[in-house]
């Protein structure tokens, strides 16, 4: 979710904008434009779009100060499975002129720090790594035997307290089903999920955004990248 990060810096004057499948022909050609005469600062670019066409050679004529590789666990040999262009990501920086790399990722044991290092070929690199307690996280387990009690324990939750919330389902049937159910009990809610099309997501994402609505019940596939300061279940 490129689009939150990019409006993020471009409300903070950092020039920055990004390519990906969501994009038009004619879109990406004006993006590149811009990149070419020198008016971005920050280019996102997933990485599989560097697989196909000229896109590393064009960027390495230009001159690319860094390399950034964001979810850099799926560089490890256990992770790439789900995209396996990160795989490649080595090949793009060689093509890339071997610019400077930062690999970041909160997914690290030291076997996967080791790996990315290799797989990156980075020498003489630096490792930080930071704390993972959140002092200000709390976590409740709240027994229930049905998922009638579920649901209902579910509604009373959010009744009960403020702030926009984030509801996870293990599947599309089960996202549509609990947003309908809290529609239903007063909690106005909408779901997410890989199955909606590219406009129909787009809409939903926006609505939990602009906060026009409280709730949004979805899968796995939303929330990464997602910032969004005020999420308080």
């Amino acid at each position: 979710l490129m689009k939150d990060q990019v409006d993020a810096l471009v409300a903070r004057d950092v020039p920055a904008t990004y390519l990906n499948s969501t994009l038009t022909g004619s879109e990406i050609a004006t993006r590149m434009r811009r990149v070419q005469r020198g008016e971005i600062k920050l280019l996102y670019v997933a990485p599989e779009r560097f697989d196909v066409g000229a896109l590393a050679d064009r960027l390495r004529d230009l001159g690319v100060a860094l390399l950034a590789v964001d979810e850099a666990h799926c560089i490890s040999e256990w992770g790439h499975d789900f995209r396996p262009s990160y795989l490649r990501i080595a090949q793009v920086r060689e093509r890339l002129g071997w610019p400077p790399v930062v690999a970041l990722t909160a997914t690290a044991t030291p076997h996967v720090r080791t790996d990315i290092a290799r797989q990156l070929r980075l020498q003489n690199q630096r490792t930080i790594i930071t704390g993972f307690d959140r002092r200000n996280l709390r976590y409740h387990v709240v027994p229930t035997r049905t998922d009638t009690e579920k649901d209902e324990a579910l509604i009373e939750i959010l009744r009960g307290r403020e702030g926009l919330a984030v509801v996870y389902a293990s599947t599309r049937r089960a996202v549509e089903r609990i947003a309908e159910t809290l529609n239903r009990g007063g909690v106005p809610a909408v779901g997410y999920h890989a199955g909606l099309d590219d406009a129909h997501r787009h809409e939903v994402q926006e609505s939990f955004m602009r906060e026009q609505v409280r709730v949004i019940v979805a899968t796995s596939a939303f929330g990464m990248g997602i910032d969004k300061p005020n999420v308080r279940l």
